[in-house]
């Protein structure tokens, strides 16, 4: 266990993500994912989460871990096309993961996925959080429309708003 990364969960809260993420920029995001999602046939959903409990960060539990984990939590995998993608953000760790749909996962891959990570990582390092998520969205959004073109229907299968755990 890393005592710096348990004192920074431990001190992380919900008045952070509203410090970096105000409700008109979760309205901006939402608008955002709407938009996106008007031009193709895949789901994409945002969730933040200040940070870890004590007992994940005592046992390890990473930001990919919890990200999986959210994944399932909030059915992002139920999709009739099995295209639905997670963007994680935890704040503590100012760590972006990206958990995909096996649909949307065979064809963008790791690689993909985690340079997109990294992209959105650059952003937040210089506090351009709002700036940083807009784009992981819009660029998502390019790659399904890539894999799961607009059909003339786009079912809203999984809600647009950002969830804050």
């Amino acid at each position: 266990m890393n005592l710096n990364r348990l004192i920074k969960h431990l001190f992380s809260g919900h008045y952070q993500v509203r410090k970096l993420f105000s409700t008109e920029a979760l309205d901006r995001i939402t608008a955002t994912i709407a938009k996106v999602e008007s031009t193709h046939n895949g789901e994409i959903r945002f969730a933040i989460e200040a940070g870890l409990h004590w007992p994940q960060v005592f046992h390890g539990v990473t930001s990919r871990l919890r990200a999986v984990s959210v994944f399932g939590e909030l059915r992002v995998w139920d999709t009739e096309a099995n295209n639905g993608v997670l963007i994680y953000l935890l704040l503590a760790d100012r760590k972006v993961e990206i958990i995909a749909d096996r649909g949307v996962h065979s064809k963008v891959g790791d690689a993909g996925w985690q340079k997109l990570c990294e992209q959105m990582q650059s952003e937040f390092r210089v506090g351009s959080f709002e700036k940083g998520v807009i784009t992981g969205i819009e660029e998502v959004g390019r790659l399904l429309n890539l894999h799961y073109p607009y059909s003339g229907v786009t079912p809203n299968e999984l809600p647009d708003r950002p969830v804050v755990l």
